[in-house]
């Protein structure tokens, strides 16, 4: 006899019109099943926080691998200066190839530098005059720009220039040679790559950087003399006469000094990547782009600092 109270109803089922007892199993896994709901939110919440510990395990990886790569960049680095003094010191240089590397970085670098420090320095007059104007202050435009220039824009812009057309090609240079085996070549011929590939490059970088940098000044301020007197309708002589006189020599030295640090720094960093770069087409391109980005970021954070010690020094 079955019983079909209200408490026991739930432990049967119907099939085609006969009534069968649930097995205990069933009964058991519907009466502890969680709603759907509530199994949804678990799931999720279940991966949410794997994806937040993949997520943070990978972050921790990429800064770990970040820092030894700059760590072994700068150990490189500083192997490769105490190389370039070693051989300094001790091998005389080719000046046949110095020349060459001279003509392949300084002339051919030439328009890039020069079409730079004229547009710089006329929007800095453009810019300059727009502020001053309003104080009454016209007069002392090309005074901003001639120090302006002669410290700091001067020397950062083309060091920047420098890195992304030379940097680039010496690296891209470099480390055709490494891929083709032409490095291993020199080796074989006891011929140290540092002595005949590094330090011509390194001495033409030092010779022809102030020389652009001087350049570059002068061709920004008399743009910006242009621009003062023709565009903006500044008296011409009382503009010369201010900058003349508040412009001091400490200024010009310290853009003049900055060059050389920013002429070491392009010609280090890009051997070094064009001598340690990988294998095939794809490493090359790798050296190429963190030569040109590398020596980039080197140069701004220096000029930070350089502008610091040397204001103390020249002032």
């Amino acid at each position: 006899m079955i019983d079909f109270t209200s408490e026991n109803i739930a432990d049967f089922e119907f099939a085609n019109g006969a009534i069968l007892p649930l097995r205990d199993d069933f009964v058991n896994e519907r009466t502890t099943r969680k709603p759907a709901g509530a199994m949804a939110a678990i799931s999720r919440l279940a991966i949410a926080r794997e994806a937040n510990y993949c997520g943070g395990r990978l972050m921790t990886s990429t800064a770990k691998q970040f820092f030894s790569e700059w760590l072994n960049g700068l150990g490189r680095g500083t192997l490769l200066c105490r190389e370039i003094l070693t051989s300094l010191c001790t091998v005389k240089p080719a000046w046949h190839d110095v020349l060459y590397q001279m003509y392949s970085i300084g002339v051919k670098s030439t328009s890039v530098v020069t079409i730079t420090g004229a547009f710089t320095g006329m929007v800095l007059c453009a810019q300059t005059y727009f502020q001053f104007h309003k104080v009454k202050m016209d007069t002392a435009t090309l005074a901003v720009v001639s120090v302006g220039m002669g410290s700091e824009l001067g020397p950062v812009l083309t060091g920047l220039m420098v890195a992304g057309r030379v940097g680039a090609a010496i690296a891209a240079e470099l480390g055709t040679m490494r891929v083709t085996e032409q490095i291993d070549a020199l080796r074989t011929l006891a011929t140290h790559p540092v002595d005949y590939l590094v330090v011509p490059r390194f001495l033409a970088m030092l010779l022809v950087m102030p020389l652009l940098t001087a350049g570059s000044i002068v061709v920004g301020i008399f743009a910006a003399f242009i621009v003062g007197t023709q565009l903006l309708g500044i008296d011409p002589t009382y503009l010369w006469y201010n900058m003349i006189h508040y412009t001091d020599m400490g200024d010009m030295m310290t853009g003049l000094i900055k060059t050389f640090i920013f002429g070491a720094i392009i010609a280090i960093v890009a051997c070094d990547k064009g001598l340690n770069c990988l294998e095939g087409a794809e490493g090359v391109g790798r050296a190429t782009t963190e030569a040109m980005v590398y020596s980039s970021i080197t140069i701004l954070i220096s000029n930070f600092f350089l502008t610091l010690v040397l204001n103390r020094l020249l002032t």
